[in-house]
């Protein structure tokens, strides 16, 4: 499911065979929440008390301000029990039902990434090294049009094949 209210990326979405629904038709029912939008305030504490018992709460997002962690952190006589380290369990005291929030609301693609830190950002870099790379050499080949490309798997392979060896 995704949620979106924005008209355009909601019709994007359905185009793409996704059910689209408004976060507050799937907040007491979903298990997993994963904010990729990159803007603020998206899941608030109002909708943190509302989820299931144990629902994960994720951000991939650009910032680390998606879910409103500090609502969380202030909410009266709100509980963090440390599971391990990048994942907490937040327990309301009204209700004794809880969430699980990773990397504490930050990025979890960097706070959760099982390689050490260093490790994933030298993978991350590398990719972006390698694409602005074959984008300077094919530049007047035409292959490429302004817009938006997966790295090529033969690229992929090159980074990884330069991180193992």
């Amino acid at each position: 499911i995704v949620t979106e209210i924005d008209p355009i990326c909601a019709l994007q979405a359905l185009m793409e065979g996704l059910q689209v629904l408004t976060l507050e038709d799937v907040v007491s029912e979903a298990d997993i929440f994963v904010t990729t939008t990159g803007n603020k305030d998206i899941i608030m504490v109002d909708h943190m008390r509302k989820m299931k018992n144990n629902a994960i709460v994720c951000n991939i997002g650009h910032f680390d301000n998606e879910i409103d962690m500090h609502g969380l952190e202030t909410f009266p006589g709100v509980k963090r029990i440390t599971i391990k380290p990048q994942t907490d369990r937040w327990v309301f005291p009204d209700t004794n039902s809880g969430i699980i929030v990773l990397a504490e609301g930050r990025l979890m693609n960097l706070g959760c990434a099982t390689g050490h830190p260093s490790f994933v950002m030298s993978c991350s870099f590398t990719n972006q090294v390698i694409a602005q790379l074959e984008l300077w050499n094919e530049k007047s080949s035409g292959k490429y049009e302004k817009k938006v490309y997966v790295l090529p798997k033969h690229l992929d392979e090159k980074v990884a094949s330069l991180h193992l060896g």
